[in-house]
This record gives structure tokens, C-alpha cells and sequence, in this order.
């Protein structure tokens, strides 16, 4: 989960900055000239520019988040091994070999990157420790198939489309607003050329509630792509119960063993309405949702 937060906390800055800036400046205000069509294209960049400055820099703040360390020359037969499955796991997958490290910290896992032949997988010590071999690699297939299918790219498309309504309707409503405080008629709205503190404020208020909602969305493709992960190791591995089995261990980890700065890390699911904003889903669906593949392709 934690490249999850970086990435959307990031994107969320970026967005933010970028449009008060923007603004600032006069661009994409009432006023400014700009028809529906000139902000709605003024929206795209500055969703879509949050979204992809993020990606590119996923990698790089994944690996200064965790102090991973990458496997350039492996220091043991631990560090071979851990090299060599996910070499094999990314020919398997049909990618190109990405880098491996390993960092400190409770079990976790995660996969990074902005290209498919050009990506990251990092894993805790915790999890080396807590897990056999066959777990770590189902965790490790689950973390190439993210790869492989392309997730990071697509949340992003999906971050970006989300920011663009964003700071669209943001705007739309502050216009709304600004023009309600000031008592202005349609003919007086059209010969407008300054936004009021109505507008100013009600941007920014509309832009932290509508991103929380985005938030939800972007949590809930997440999830989604969780599922499909699970399932991805399991066509690697050829059988679901490597993977159940690394869940279900996963699941067996109490949350107050966690260290306070890995207390999002996804391994065990949030309760009440905090779960709208969960990247992953509860561990007992994950499990479930193999058995059923198992089942399936036992029929």
C-alpha cells in the first residue's frame, strides 16, 4: 500500500500546487477569457501533469521511502536466490528483468516503475524472515504480475482522468459560488474579469473534498487489480496455493507488530469506513477469490 499513498499523496501535491499557481497567475479563473473548452483543456494538464510527474518518480521515491537497497551483486545465496526468482518469474511473464532490493522493515512487498522493462521489486526483511520459500516467491509473482499487466500506468491514467474532474468542477462551482456572493445577473456574469475571495475559497475547499472522493476511486481500481495480481501469481506459479498460503500468513500477522511507519501497509484490511480508502482488499476475499479460481480450474 505504501507506494499507493506516495503515489496519490504526490500526484495530490502536485495537482495542488500546480493549480493555485495557475491561478495565480490568471489562468483557468473566471475572467480570464477561457470558454468551457479552454478550461476543461486547461483541466487535463493539470490532472494528467500531477499523475505522470508521480510515475516517473515512483521508483526513485519508493526506494528513498524504504532505503531499499538493489541487488547489483548478490552478497549470498539468499540475495542469489531472491535475484534469480524474479529474473525467472519476469521471462516467464513475458517483461524485461527489473530491478530487485531488499529493505528493512515488517513483511511487505511492492513493484514500481513507470515502464514494464524498466520497473522495481523490493521486499522486506520481515517478510524473508516470516515466510518460506514458496510463499516469498508466490509474493514475488503476485509482484511481477503487477508489472506485467501494466497496473502502475493504468492507475495513473485512471489518477489523471479523476484529478481532471477535479479541478474542473472545482471551478465550475466556484464560478457558481463567486458569482452568487457578488449578485450577479447572466449579462453582468458575462462582463466579469475578477474572481472574488468566494471563488478562491471555494476552489480550494472543492479540490480537497472532490480529491478525497477521487481518493475512493483510485482506492477502489486498487483493490481491484489486487485480485487480479493474486491471480497472476498463480499462473506463474501454476497452482493458487502458494499464494493462499502467503496470504493466509500475511493474515496471521498482528497489527501491533508493525513498525508505526508501516501501519498502512495493506497486510491486514481496515474496518468501517476507513475501507473505502483501502488499496487492498480484506485478506479473507484475496484467499476466497483464489479458491475459486482453484475451483474453477479444477472443473
Amino acid at each position: 500500500m505504501k507506494r499507493i499513498i506516495l503515489f496519490i499523496a504526490t500526484n495530490l501535491a502536485v495537482v495542488v500546487v500546480l493549480s493555485i499557481v495557475l491561478s495565480l497567475l490568471g489562468i483557468g479563473r473566471p475572467g480570464s477569457g477561457m470558454s468551457m473548452g479552454g478550461l476543461l483543456a486547461f483541466s487535463l494538464v493539470v490532472g494528467f501533469t500531477g499523475a505522470i510527474i508521480s510515475l516517473l518518480m515512483s521508483k526513485q521515491m519508493a526506494k528513498w521511502s524504504t532505503g531499499a537497497r538493489v541487488i547489483d551483486h548478490p552478497q549470498n545465496s539468499h540475495e542469489q536466490w531472491l535475484l534469480g526468482t524474479v529474473h525467472a518469474l519476469a521471462d516467464r511473464a513475458g517483461i524485461g528483468r527489473p530491478e530487485v532490493a531488499i529493505y528493512d522493515g515488517a513483511p511487505n512487498a511492492f513493484a514500481t516503475g513507470a515502464f514494464k522493462n524498466d520497473a522495481l521489486v523490493a521486499v522486506s526483511t520481515g517478510l524473508l524472515q516470516s515466510m518460506n520459500r514458496e510463499e516469498v516467491e508466490a509474493v514475488l509473482g503476485h509482484e511481477v504480475a503487477h508489472i506485467a499487466n501494466g497496473d502502475m500506468v493504468t492507475l495513473t491514467l485512471i489518477q489523471g482522468v479523476v484529478n481532471t474532474f477535479v479541478v474542473f468542477l472545482s471551478r465550475i462551482v466556484g464560478s457558481i459560488v463567486d458569482s452568487v456572493l457578488n449578485g450577479q445577473n447572466d449579462d453582468e456574469r458575462a462582463s466579469y474579469r475578477g474572481p472574488g475571495i468566494g471563488y478562491t475559497v471555494t476552489v480550494i475547499v472543492c479540490e480537497l473534498v472532490f480529491g478525497l472522493l477521487a481518493s475512493m476511486i483510485v482506492a477502489w481500481f486498487s483493490r481491484q487489480r489486487e485480485f487480479r495480481a493474486d491471480a497472476g501469481s498463480a499462473r506463474l506459479l501454476g497452482s493458487t496455493v502458494p499464494m493462499q498460503q502467503a496470504l493466509a500468513r500475511l493474515g496471521g500477522i498482528q497489527p501491533g507488530q508493525l513498525p508505526q511507519d508501516m501501519a498502512a501497509s495493506g497486510i491486514t484490511s481496515p474496518s468501517g469506513w476507513g475501507e473505502l480508502f483501502s488499496s487492498h482488499p480484506p485478506i479473507e476475499e484475496r484467499i476466497a477469490a483464489l479458491q475459486r479460481l482453484r475451483q474453477q480450474a479444477e472443473t
